[in-house]
């Protein structure tokens, strides 16, 4: 019996250590390992002295220009880079994207490069894990210290980039559930009308890429050819969808604005934003961004602060999603237009939506987000606009298992998807001031977000997602909608109030803030001409 028991004892141990095998063998499987190019963002030595990884200043605006480089230096690090083995893949304002092996980085810098596994939220509100990478050697996450390089003479830091998510026939399929159609019924919830479109207005927008749907063409919407961002391929598709769905809401609002796709790479953001600024745009739209609740910022956080920063410090007015129960960044920077989500329901009716988020920063002090909101849908999923996609790409194929609301009642291969999100705010927001940019072209990126702010329709029911704390809707500003559902009509009309008030010799910009709503709908009747 003893020896029976024995006997048994060790099948069980040997079933223990077979066991333990397999798991091992599941959790190498799993565990974070090294992309075969790693991307980053090197810092070249400030101008103003002060490290962009050391300032304890908040990079905006009014501070990037201290963290400029000299353009002999920003040379030299370029020449240095490529001989040891690096590819450069942009020079940008206020950072130089590369790109390597891992091995290179840690030859060159004398470092470790360490993969990890992240918490993230990913699209349509998917909790999972992405990985990042870290360097131990250094108390910011995400920084390489460039001391013990041959390279120490002229670089102040490396921020290793981080992962990032996205917040056919010409008509829509038929669904069995209420929803929004683009152009129209967008245009009509956003008060779009007149005559003003966007006309010659640069709109970019730095997402997944765009497809050439055959909706666009039905509706005479134009765009240029797709412009890749560094480590981006094939600008002709959109795997993804992302960017084409999000792109028609740009046209809902703006249809004959001047249209430019940035193709994103994955991890590579700073870059793709970096080649939207050199294009020279009006606006970048960008639906896109990073969870951070508190600080202090990543290495690659504070390059994306800065470059966000350099492009409103040139007046391009820039907007980015608020997120979808994300304390989005850079939704939260104190220079973007940050872009929340109002419900519109089958009777009209406005509410906050809990799939969007509302919160007030921890990183820039009094910084409130949202500023104003687009059109968002409900949870589970937000599917709530239908938007043309490129047949059988992932947001084709995934949306299209199950029956709304978990799935959107549509083909897996009909390129026409069902979904929302502040993803969709944002471009909805950009189209909105390409016509106030046509109305008024000298409008700066700070007026343009007072007068959509002035001009929003107030939200008084519903709360914003429980993850940034489920903030009421109440009369007036607050965190659920900031100040409510932007109003394109309104939001014209101001502009050109402020751009006639611009021209007397001794206007002020507070002649503009006094005047009411009931005052500037007293004047629609008396410009609405000139308006259209």
């Amino acid at each position: 019996m003893h020896f029976v028991k024995l006997k048994g004892g060790d099948k069980t141990a040997e079933k223990e250590k077979e066991k333990e095998k397999q798991e091992k063998k599941e959790k190498s499987k799993s565990a974070p390992s090294l992309p075969p190019i790693v991307y980053a963002e090197v810092s070249v030595q400030s101008v103003g002295g002060v490290s962009l990884f050391e300032t304890r200043e908040l990079v905006t605006s009014r501070t990037v220009a201290d963290f400029f480089s000299e353009h002999q230096l920003v040379k030299s690090a370029v020449s240095q880079l490529r001989k040891e083995g690096f590819e450069v893949l942009q020079v940008g304002p206020t950072t130089i994207t590369i790109g390597a092996r891992a091995e290179v980085y840690e030859r060159v810098f004398k470092t470790k490069i360490v993969p990890e596994e992240r918490d993230v939220i990913k699209e349509f509100n998917r909790e999972d894990t992405a990985t990042f990478l870290d360097c131990p050697d250094t108390a910011v996450p995400g920084l390489i210290d460039p001391s013990k390089s041959s390279l120490a003479d002229i670089l102040e830091g490396v921020a290793l980039n981080e992962p990032v998510y996205y917040f056919a026939s010409p008509i829509p399929p038929s669904v069995g559930y209420w929803h929004l159609d683009v152009p129209d019924d967008v245009g009509r919830a956003l008060n779009v009308k007149g005559r003003a479109t966007g006309r010659n207005v640069k709109v970019v927008m730095v997402d997944t890429g765009w497809y050439r749907h055959p909706f666009f063409d039905h509706h005479g919407f134009r765009a240029n050819p797709v412009v890749l961002g560094p480590g981006a391929s094939d600008p002709d598709h959109d795997e993804h969808g992302h960017g084409t769905g999000e792109s028609a809401n740009v046209f809902a609002a703006a249809p004959d604005v001047d249209f430019t796709m940035v193709k994103m790479s994955f991890v590579n953001t700073v870059g793709a934003f970096n080649t939207a600024v050199s294009l020279r745009p009006d606006i970048i739209s960008c639906s896109w961004g990073y969870d951070i609740r508190t600080g202090p910022l990543s290495a690659s956080m504070r390059t994306l602060a800065a470059a966000v920063a350099n492009a409103v410090h040139k007046g391009i007015i820039v907007i980015f999603s608020a997120g979808n129960g994300h304390w989005a960044f850079p939704g939260q920077h104190p220079d973007v237009i940050s872009a929340g989500g109002v419900f519109m329901g089958a009777d009209g009716s406005l509410q906050a939506t809990p799939y969007a988020s509302g919160f007030e920063s921890a990183i820039y002090p009094g910084r409130k987000v949202p500023d104003v909101c687009g059109l968002v849908g409900l949870p589970p999923k937000a599917l709530y606009i239908m938007l043309p996609i490129e047949p059988e790409c992932t947001i084709d194929r995934d949306l299209s298992d199950g029956t709304h609301p978990n799935g959107d009642e549509t083909a897996p291969d009909d390129g026409w998807a069902a979904f929302s999100g502040t993803s969709a705010a944002a471009p909805q927001l950009a189209g909105v001031c390409a016509l106030m940019k046509q109305v008024w072209p000298q409008l700066t990126p700070a007026k343009a977000r007072d007068i959509l702010k002035r001009t929003a329709r107030d939200i008084t029911k519903g709360n914003c997602s429980p993850r940034t704390g489920g903030h009421p809707a109440v009369p007036g500003p607050d965190l659920a909608t900031g100040h409510g559902l932007v109003d394109a009509s309104q939001a014209k009309l101001l502009t050109l109030f402020v751009r006639m008030l611009s021209a007397l010799p001794r206007y002020t910009s507070k002649l503009a803030e006094e005047v009411t709503k009931e005052e500037m709908q007293a004047l629609e009747d008396m410009l609405l001409a000139s308006v259209d």
